[in-house]
């Protein structure tokens, strides 16, 4: 499966229609190394005159919030090839309490927990990376 299809099925996952126009973002963002939203939509709009600004608005969040896309400096998806072993987090409890937590869940976890303590007051996780070695 290509990154492309494996971006489809997420999205499709989370309840997002795929439609003609968010195929198009989704090529343009995987075949270009795009800087802002405005360029993105610039693209998009010489090959389907109907795809507006706010189309684009709303693919770049649906695809930050399947965690596939990065919004550093470059709007780059960013999706491994072997996506299936990153897709659970296990968490052993002490009383042998086994939780297993999509990424999707554990983003929401590491959230309210962030809000809990104080570090959040009304940002939302864009991305989480695990540092080795430190």
């Amino acid at each position: 499966m290509d990154k492309k299809e494996q971006i489809i099925r997420k999205l499709r996952e989370n309840g997002c229609r795929i439609t003609k126009q968010r195929q198009i973002l989704i090529d343009i963002i995987l075949e270009n190394d795009c800087y802002s939203c405005k360029e993105i939509f610039y693209k998009a709009s010489q090959l389907d005159d109907g795809i507006g600004v706010a189309t684009v608005y709303r693919m770049i969040n649906a695809l930050e919030e399947i965690g596939v896309i990065s919004r550093e400096s470059v709007y780059k998806i960013e999706y491994p090839e072997d996506r299936s072993r990153q897709e659970v987090c296990e968490i052993a409890l002490d009383d042998d309490t086994v939780c297993r937590l999509s990424e999707r869940n554990w983003k929401r976890v590491v959230q309210e927990g962030m809000k809990q303590c104080g570090y959040l007051q009304d940002q939302k996780i864009i991305r989480i990376r695990f540092l080795h070695g430190l």
